[in-house]
């Protein structure tokens, strides 16, 4: 059965990165531009170095194609929402010939735009990877516009990655989505329909247990989130801290473990080399895509991937983008709904 259809995209291949960014409408009109609903905002242009591809960019931080805090529209344009040091914030990045364009609203617009640069990958160095397969260096060479996303926020990766732990990717993504809906703000400025801002810290902790259960959250993760949200300030301060160490603070709080504190500081901090451990697709895939070995566990998978130290995450991603995964042969993994108990 695994070669009548094709494969539908798990959470490990979407991590990837790969987000398909709509291009301009003929004649440079943009088509499917949302309502205006407040007036301009700032703005900043910043020209990159060199090829930027914002869908493969900016992908990793969307999560699901229902994503509150992330939009794609029809003119070229990504949205997205975060809640800054300075307060909750818009941001709407569009390519404009060689530049990109930042617009921003609300109380956080201002340090957004501070950031715009290291969000889109200019403090990422992809000049120091050295491809030593040839799968990677053909997934290199057609996705010159990759680079590593550096948010500097650590709670808006660290909940969804918390929402992710042991569960299929539809449960994650809806879990994320129904909780921000509710409990989040409306995004500032004239931002898309439907788009909100994480909830502040305060409000995640004051979340009532039912409706944890209401969105399919067990007591597991939703008890290592309010731990987080607790101490979420010095979690915060872990930006600061080069990847490692800010991995090892992280995993503090009981309940985050390696894969997570990995999956918040490769967008927290764009960690070249922080590889996610402990997943249940990843090994298999790097060892099918590199080795023809699609029974890989973690040890094997950074065995294969140890030519790249230093840029073992991007690797990762180079791998994931080349779409070599090894055949299915196992029916998914159900889903379950607690919420339905």
């Amino acid at each position: 059965m695994s070669g009548r259809f094709a494969p539908r995209p798990t959470r490990t291949t979407v991590r990837g990165g790969h987000v398909v960014v709509p291009g301009e409408a003929p004649g440079g009109v943009p088509g499917g531009v949302p309502r205006q609903t407040a007036g301009p905002g700032h703005t900043r242009t910043w020209k990159p170095a060199g090829p930027l591809d914002l869908g493969l960019v900016l992908g990793p931080l969307r999560r699901g194609p229902g994503d509150p805090t992330f939009r794609t529209t029809p003119d070229g344009s990504v949205w997205r929402t975060s809640r800054t040091p300075a307060g909750p914030g818009t941001l709407r990045v569009a390519p404009r010939g060689e530049v990109v364009r930042g617009e921003a609203w609300g109380p956080g617009a201002e340090w957004l735009l501070d950031r715009l640069p290291e969000l889109l990958g200019a403090a990422d160095d992809p000049g120091a990877f050295a491809p030593r397969h040839r799968l990677v260096a053909l997934a290199r060479h057609r996705r010159p516009g990759l680079r590593l996303v550096r948010t500097g926020l650590v709670m808006e990766s660290l909940i969804p990655s918390v929402l992710e732990q042991k569960v299929t990717t539809d449960e994650a993504y809806r879990a994320w989505r129904l909780l921000v809906r509710k409990f989040g703000e409306p995004a500032p400025g004239p931002a898309p329909e439907r788009m909100y801002v994480m909830p502040a810290p305060r409000t995640w902790a004051l979340i009532p247990s039912w409706e944890w259960h209401r969105a399919g959250v067990d007591d597991k993760r939703a008890a290592t989130i309010l731990r987080a949200v607790r101490v979420a300030a010095r979690l915060e301060e872990a930006v600061g801290l080069d990847p490692v160490r800010a991995q090892r603070r992280l995993e503090l709080v009981s309940g985050i473990g390696p894969w997570t504190s990995a999956e918040v500081v490769q967008r927290s901090h764009g960690a070249a080399d922080c590889v996610t451990v402990g997943d249940l697709h990843l090994p298999g895939i790097i060892g099918y895509a590199l080795a023809g070995d699609r029974d890989a566990d973690d040890s094997v998978m950074l065995e294969l991937l140890e030519p790249y130290a230093g840029q073992r995450h991007r690797a990762a991603r180079l791998i994931l983008l080349a779409g070599r995964t090894p055949p299915r042969r196992t029916p998914k993994m159900p889903r379950g709904d607690i919420g339905r108990l």
